[in-house]
């Protein structure tokens, strides 16, 4: 199984294409850190990742460096020879969904507001509500009395 999910800040702005056939094609960098330090420093990698079609689109549209994304993809490998006639390897993660998760300037520390008002309707999901503010389900009803005439099940009928 090929399975990839990053969650991380663009290191860069998204590079939108097109293909010869018309195709939207989108190169971004996320920025994922690590457990562990490098002296003072948290280790943090740098993986490129390609989108397409309309999710391309959107990321050009809607992401910019900073931005908190979640990738969910695969790595895809190739090569191709460099300018010099060098043999190249790359490694990038294909997405098939990108999340986006929050603004570049939820996580600064500045008062000075750049967010786009894309950003400033979307939730922010990094605050949760205190247990008080909770929503409460009562729960002195059986929540499944309208799903029909109860099954009496014995260990006999149990795969396992």
């Amino acid at each position: 199984m090929n399975k990839v999910i990053l969650i991380g800040r663009l290191a860069r702005d998204p590079e939108l294409r097109t293909t010869s056939s018309g195709i939207s094609m989108v190169r971004f960098t996320v920025a994922v850190t690590r457990p562990g330090t490098q002296g003072a420093q948290p280790i943090t990698d740098f993986i490129g990742c390609i989108a397409w079609r309309r999710q391309a689109e959107n990321i050009a549209k809607y992401c910019s460096k900073g931005s908190q994304v979640a990738v969910d993809g695969r790595i895809q490998t190739g090569s191709y020879d460099g300018p010099d006639g060098q043999k190249r390897y790359t490694t990038d993660i294909v997405a098939d969904n990108v999340t986006f998760l929050g603004s570049r300037n939820s996580s600064a520390t500045n008062n000075v507001d750049n967010s786009s008002s894309y950003e400033q309707a979307m939730p922010n999901y990094n605050e949760m509500p205190s247990p008080s503010e909770m929503p409460t389900m009562d729960v002195s009803e059986d929540p499944f009395k309208d799903f029909g005439e109860e099954i009496a099940l014995t260990d006999d009928d149990l795969p396992f």
